[in-house]
């Protein structure tokens, strides 16, 4: 699933490609991607006229600003945006394609068919779900450092779960979870209410460094991810833990352990995080 680093870089490239172009018409493949409305001829005709403004992040979600609505994606496991000349061969699994007036396609691409997209008033889209429930992200510019400590003190379930949360904190998935806790020497079965107020900093400064790395490294590309204009990212060359099973820990030299935590593949060095 693309975490926050890799749909950062989707939001930045897709930037560049469809930043105001007028919406012509819409074609829809597969309708269980539109969750809100749940008409598919209404979100259909809303879209018509609309122009992209901007396109924002929050978590791991795409929030597209549009002349009058805001246009709600999450890419969820295979997710996947395009932009393509009128004509252009369409690949197999492109369930959504948005006709601009002059010509090109912004076409969603979803192997597993997992995504989903919501249609807002302008102002409504943090008020309802999906996005009521989710916590910022480490990356916000007013992130709540206290807030996010009191939940985690206030856990008594395992911190790598904890971080999994998204209404504890956004963006952060499997990947940037095990890496974090390798930076910050936190062993992931650690409780939330076992951490001191220090710790919690740390694991917090090193979720943002090593989010920031990602998002200069286009991202992880572990099996299938590709940002907007098709290119794969390098932070998976960077990777201390995740994915390195058996293999020497690049601080001490000890094996990199893979356990099972809450049925999540949890990689970690049982000597620089030790339990």
């Amino acid at each position: 699933m693309p975490e926050l680093p890799e749909v950062e870089t989707i939001r930045q490239t897709l930037r560049q490609l469809v930043i105001g172009k007028e919406m012509e018409s819409v074609d829809i493949k597969w309708p269980k991607i539109i969750q809100k409305p749940d008409d598919m001829e209404e979100f259909k005709q809303l879209l018509v006229g609309q122009t992209i403004e901007e396109i924002r992040r929050k978590g791991k979600f795409l929030l597209f600003d549009l002349t009058d609505l805001v246009l709600v994606s999450h890419l969820r496991m295979e997710g996947k945006y395009g932009v393509f000349q009128k004509g252009e061969e369409i690949a197999e699994h492109t369930h959504i394609t948005f006709h601009f007036v002059d010509g090109t396609e912004l076409r969603y691409r979803d192997v597993r068919k997992f995504g989903t997209m919501h249609l807002f008033e302008k102002g409504a889209e943090l008020d309802e779900k999906p996005l009521i429930q989710l916590a910022m992200d480490p990356l916000e510019e007013h992130f709540s450092f206290t807030l996010f400590a009191q939940k985690i003190q206030k856990s008594e379930r395992v911190i790598k779960n904890i971080l999994l949360d998204q209404t504890v904190i956004a963006g952060l998935g499997n990947i940037y979870v095990d890496e974090t806790l390798f930076l910050a020497g936190i062993h992931p079965l650690r409780k939330g209410n076992s951490l001191t107020l220090s710790e919690i900093e740390t694991i917090y400064q090193s979720a943002v460094l090593t989010l920031q790395e990602a998002i200069k490294q286009g991202g992880t590309t572990i099996r299938s991810y590709v940002n907007s204009q098709g290119q794969i990212g390098m932070f998976q060359q960077q990777l201390h833990v995740y994915g390195q099973t058996d293999k020497a820990c690049r601080k001490c030299h000890d094996k990199i352990v893979k356990m099972k935590v809450n049925g999540r593949g949890t990689h970690f060095c049982p000597t620089c995080q030790q339990l």
